[in-house]
């Protein structure tokens, strides 16, 4: 093969392999990702200072071209997913970054709430409308209300909660036409949106699902810098690290403590998913201690299955089950200072 022919065939193979690493799978794979540091992003005003750290876990999630699908497929530690598993029916990308950034802001207030009231700190809200998640196609908001779009006047109309929201616009007669007051990309306008019976419920609406925008009224007060991490799984460990500075015992007792879970504001910890790629990012980042959802002892709950990947990479690291936001306090509480 002359040397012409074969750079002809090099660039032909390199272009190949661009061009088909855009090709998208039906699947998302998930990887390991980070183990991340709270104190950095989390502050209370005039917050106690810690010897140890407690961190969020982190997964990679991407849609899978055949050269990733094709790594998953032969990784331990990588997983595959087909698209329904991860976004709901017709949910397009932006709906459902949307959502993730929601969650992740729903687990945030849960946190702050939990560690304050466990500091014997009252907690307040003020609500100032409902953000847009996703728009159902063929319905009156399609085309009128975009997902992140805030909600905050029907008719001249402000609301106390979500639910005076739903009252309100269900208790109009079918082809009414309502006013919302909306804000997007920072901008207010209004849009008119008849009401509709929607098939699901029988009632009238408009085609949106939602979510509570609210803002957390605390003192001292608490700032949280999440960026672009999304979802709720952090909830717990954000809630360790608010409470860890508005309290003078420092609970981490100078280890690195990892972990993931749901939080909700009666403390309950929840399940979440990437439990296996989560372990193995804490025990790169040389986490002590990784706290795991319990699930009440279900034999498939979290817990068992962080335990099986620690056994599997051989971590030093203790794997311990929680079920609510006290027993991991209880627990780390009991731990010996480093």
């Amino acid at each position: 093969m002359s040397k012409k022919i074969y750079g002809r065939s090099l660039v032909a193979a390199i272009i190949f392999v661009i061009i088909s690493s855009f090709i998208y799978l039906p699947y998302y794979v998930s990887k390991p990702g980070m183990a991340k540091e709270l104190e950095p992003i989390i502050e209370v005003e005039n917050g106690y200072d810690e010897e140890g750290s407690f961190m969020l876990t982190t997964v990679r999630m991407g849609r899978a071209n055949i050269y990733s699908y094709a790594i998953a497929k032969f990784s331990k530690y990588q997983e595959l997913f087909p698209l329904d598993a991860i976004r709901r029916d017709d949910e397009t990308d932006k709906e459902y970054n949307v959502r993730q950034l929601h969650l992740m802001d729903s687990s945030k207030l849960s946190a702050i709430e939990i560690a304050y009231k466990k500091a014997g700190i009252t907690v307040n809200y003020e609500y100032n409308g409902v953000f847009v998640l996703n728009v159902l196609k063929s319905m009156p908001a399609e085309g009128k209300l975009e997902p992140g779009d805030r909600i905050f006047e029907v008719d001249g109309n402000k609301f106390d909660s979500s639910e005076q929201f739903i009252s309100y616009v269900s208790g109009k007669k079918e082809g009414e036409e309502l006013n919302f007051s909306i804000e997007r990309n920072l901008k207010s306008m209004t849009v008119q949106i008849p009401v509709k019976k929607l098939p699901e419920t029988g009632k009238v609406g408009i085609g949106i699902s939602l979510v509570d925008d609210k803002e957390i009224q605390v003192e001292p007060k608490v700032t949280i810098d999440s960026a672009d991490i999304g979802g709720p799984s952090a909830g717990l460990m954000f809630s360790l690290e608010i409470y860890n500075q508005l309290v003078e015992e420092d609970l981490t007792k100078g280890y690195q403590i990892a972990g993931t879970g749901t939080i909700n504001t009666e403390g309950k910890v929840g399940p979440i998913g990437g439990i296996e790629q989560k372990i193995v990012a804490a025990d790169k980042a040389g986490a002590a201690v990784f706290f795991a959802p319990n699930e009440n002892g279900a034999a498939d709950s979290n817990y068992r299955a962080a335990k099986l990947t620690a056994e599997d990479i051989k971590t030093k690291m203790e794997i311990v089950p929680v079920d609510t936001f006290d027993d991991a306090v209880k627990y780390l509480e009991s731990m010996e200072e480093k």
